[in-house]
C-alpha cells in the first residue's frame, strides 16, 4: 500500500508532513492497521517487531483526531528518556500543525498549561498524577497511545498503567486506544480486554537470524 492510497482518509496537512519526510510506502503493519480501522477511530493492539512502523500507526490516529477537531491525543511512554525522544520527533514532524507538550516532571503538579496543547507526551506515572489532580482537559482526550503496553504485566509499573487505562476508558467511553508492543505473550487476551482489533505481523526491516559464533566463524541455523 502506498501513502497516496490513503490521501483522502487523512488531513491534507498530515499527508503533506509525511510526504515531506519522504514516506511513500506503507509497511505491512501499517497497511493492516488501516484495514482494521485505525483511521475510523477503532482501537488497535499492534504487536509487531521493533522498527516495523508501529509509531506511525499511532501518529495517524492522533493527528487525524487532532486535525479533525475531535479532541486531544495522549502518548504514554514507559520512560522519561523515551518520552523526550518522541516529543522531539513529533514536534519536528507536526509542530507546525498543533501544540505538542511534554509532561514528565513533578508528579504532584497539575500542569494546567497542558489544556492549551493538542498532543501530550507523558509517562504513566505522570498521567496518573494528572488524573488524580482532576485535570479538566482529560475529557477532551480522544486518542490514547500506550507504548510498550506489555508492561501491564510488570509487577512495579503494571498496576499504574492498568489503572490509568481503566480510568480513561470510564471517563471517555469513546476513546480510541492504540497499544504498541513487540513482545506480548497473550495478545488475543489483551486485545479482548482493551476491546481492540489485534494487528500482528512478523515483517522487520532487517532479517533476524540465529547462529553460533565459534573459533572465528558464525554458523547460522
Amino acid at each position: 500500500m502506498q501513502l497516496a492510497d490513503i490521501r483522502a482518509q487523512i488531513p491534507k496537512e498530515v499527508y503533506a508532513a509525511l510526504e515531506k519526510e519522504g514516506i511513500t510506502d506503507l509497511r505491512p503493519a501499517q497497511e493492516k492497521a488501516i484495514k482494521n480501522g485505525v483511521l475510523d477511530g477503532k482501537s488497535l493492539l499492534v504487536c509487531t517487531p521493533t522498527a516495523s512502523g508501529k509509531t506511525l500507526i499511532a501518529e495517524l490516529a492522533a493527528m487525524r483526531a487532532i486535525m479533525n477537531g475531535e479532541g486531544k491525543a495522549i502518548y504514554i511512554a514507559p520512560l522519561k528518556a523515551l518520552a523526550n525522544e518522541k516529543h522531539k520527533e513529533f514536534r519536528r514532524r507536526y509542530g507546525h500543525l498543533t501544540g505538542i507538550a511534554l509532561s514528565v516532571g513533578d508528579i504532584d503538579a497539575a500542569d494546567p498549561h497542558l489544556a492549551e496543547y493538542g498532543w501530550i507526551v507523558t509517562t504513566s506515572e505522570k498521567l496518573d498524577s494528572l488524573l488524580r489532580h482532576h485535570a479538566p482537559w482529560i475529557s477532551e482526550v480522544r486518542v490514547m497511545v500506550v507504548d510498550e503496553i506489555h508492561l501491564l504485566n510488570d509487577p512495579k509499573r503494571g498496576p499504574t498503567l492498568e489503572v490509568i487505562i481503566t480510568l480513561l476508558r470510564e471517563l471517555v467511553p469513546a476513546i480510541q486506544i492504540i497499544g504498541l508492543s513487540a513482545t506480548i505473550g497473550n495478545p488475543k487476551a489483551l486485545a479482548a480486554w482493551l476491546q481492540a482489533e489485534l494487528v500482528e505481523d512478523s515483517w522487520r526491516p532487517v532479517e533476524l537470524r540465529q547462529g553460533v559464533y565459534y573459533n572465528g566463524a558464525i554458523e547460522f541455523k
